[in-house]
């Protein structure tokens, strides 16, 4: 909850006004003026409490990072009736510069890169050697049944050119049916009187808010690249992102084009049937 009964308990003197405003204390005084408490604007732009504390004290440092910072400004000052865009520039100018669109690009290509670096496959020389050994048994006791079937035909006196035993008639070996991608089976199969919700951090990281259609907050944290959640609820899935740029999504089974941007903050909501935003 915020501190104090109401928006005009925060009303600074009047001397504060003839000073040249901070980002947060813009965003705090444009709250104030309209007659919204923080506990308000946190529920209307789902962003939390205490990071609505730390911007309105210019500490940037909860956001995460100038990505975040940037959306988070964006965001609070859209709530306030505020033009974003003197916000933003006023922090680029006190934090050096805008960010790259994608500053994290190095990083991520170094990652891809590394795992390259492999060594020798001991699996595929395991199975190998397996494969061979199991050939040389099956030869050695085929050959074998065919010398013991041999002696036997000697002994009654019949003749190797009419014995039945003596022709071996190949097996059709049927070429084994392709399986499916395990995470592809998983998507197709979502149940249909539910929304199925899988997100994923494909191309970075980011931080993903979900609730359940009772408001019930079901993941709130950072999902780090590589790493996916999936949500599931009877009537509707409520999400946060703060890049979803670096989000890919799939929705009852069905993958999500949509084309985010890097570092922007998207709120959606998805429910039962083909995957549209509520």
């Amino acid at each position: 909850m915020s501190i104090g009964n109401s928006p005009e308990d925060e009303r600074p003197f009047e001397d504060d006004r003839e000073q040249a405003l901070s980002v947060g204390r813009a965003l705090k005084q444009a709250r104030i003026d309209a007659g919204l408490t923080v506990d308000d604007i946190s529920n209307a732009t789902r962003v939390r409490i205490a990071i609505v504390h730390a911007i309105e004290a210019d500490d940037f440092a909860p956001c995460g990072g100038d990505v975040y910072a940037r959306g988070h400004i964006r965001t609070l000052a859209k709530a306030v009736h505020l033009d974003p865009a003197p916000l933003l520039a006023q922090y680029d100018a006190d934090h050096g510069g805008r960010p790259a669109p994608t500053p994290a690009a190095p990083l991520f290509e170094a990652e891809r890169i590394r795992p390259e670096r492999r060594g020798p496959n001991w699996t595929a020389a395991m199975v190998a050697a397996i494969v061979a050994v199991v050939g040389f048994v099956g030869f050695t006791a085929f050959k074998g049944g065919d010398d013991s079937g041999a002696k036997s035909q000697v002994a009654e006196g019949s003749t190797p050119s009419v014995s039945k035993s003596a022709s071996h008639t190949p097996k059709n070996n049927k070429p084994a049916t392709p399986k499916s991608d395990p995470s592809d089976s998983a998507i197709a199969a979502a149940p249909q009187d539910k929304v199925t919700v899988q997100v994923s951090a494909a191309d970075g990281r980011s931080w993903i808010s979900a609730k359940d259609h009772n408001g019930r907050l079901l993941f709130d944290g950072l999902l780090k690249q590589g790493e996916s959640k999936t949500f599931q609820d009877s009537d509707k899935i409520n999400l946060v992102l703060g890049d979803a740029g670096a989000i890919q999504l799939y929705v009852n089974g069905k993958k999500i084009e949509d084309d985010f941007q890097p570092g922007a903050v998207e709120r959606l909501t998805y429910t039962k049937g083909d995957p549209q935003v509520g």
